[in-house]
C-alpha cells in the first residue's frame, strides 16, 4: 500500500512538471494557440534590410506589436504588423524602421502623426523610412575618398 502511494505521487510530480514545461514552451515560444485579439496594419518599404518576422514594433520606445510576415511584391517590402489592442495609430503617422543600439537588431518605430482619423484594422501605413545600410553608406564614404584624392 505504501509503495502504490509513493508511485502514484511522483506520478502527479511528473505530469505538473510536464505540464509546467508545456506551458513555458508556449509562452517562451510566443505561440498564440487560441488566436490573437491584435489587429494588422501593413506597410509597404523599399529596404527592410535587417528586420525580421518577429521583430518588435514600438512607439515612443514602448513595445506595442510585432512583425508578424514580410513579403515581396513589384520590389516593394510589404510588412504585416501586429498592434495590441487599445493601441492606435493615426492616418498620417510614419513607420521607419531603426535599428537597437549601434549593431543591434532592427526593429519598426512608429511616429505619430497629426490626423484626427485612425488607421483601422488590415489598414496601410502610407509614409515609411526605409532602412539605413551601413555598408551602403561606409563604401559611399570611402569611393567618394578615393575619387576625391585623385583628382
Amino acid at each position: 500500500m505504501n509503495k502504490i502511494s509513493i508511485e502514484t505521487a511522483v506520478g502527479i510530480f511528473i505530469i505538473i512538471g510536464l505540464a509546467c514545461m508545456a506551458y513555458l514552451a508556449v509562452k517562451l515560444g510566443d505561440i498564440n494557440l487560441f488566436g490573437t485579439e491584435q489587429y494588422v496594419v501593413n506597410a509597404r518599404f523599399s529596404n527592410i534590410s535587417g528586420l525580421k518576422e518577429g521583430s518588435t514594433v514600438e512607439i515612443a520606445g514602448v513595445k506595442v506589436g510585432k512583425v508578424s510576415k514580410i513579403s515581396l511584391n513589384n520590389y516593394q517590402a510589404f510588412v504585416e504588423l501586429l498592434i495590441n489592442p487599445g493601441i492606435k495609430i493615426q492616418e498620417d503617422a510614419i513607420a521607419s524602421i531603426r535599428t537597437q543600439g549601434i549593431i543591434g537588431d532592427k526593429y519598426v518605430k512608429i511616429s505619430p502623426g497629426g490626423a484626427e482619423d485612425y488607421i483601422r484594422p488590415q489598414g496601410v501605413l502610407t509614409e515609411t523610412e526605409s532602412s539605413v545600410d551601413i555598408e551602403e553608406l561606409v563604401s559611399k564614404y570611402i569611393f567618394e575618398k578615393k575619387e576625391n584624392t585623385k583628382e
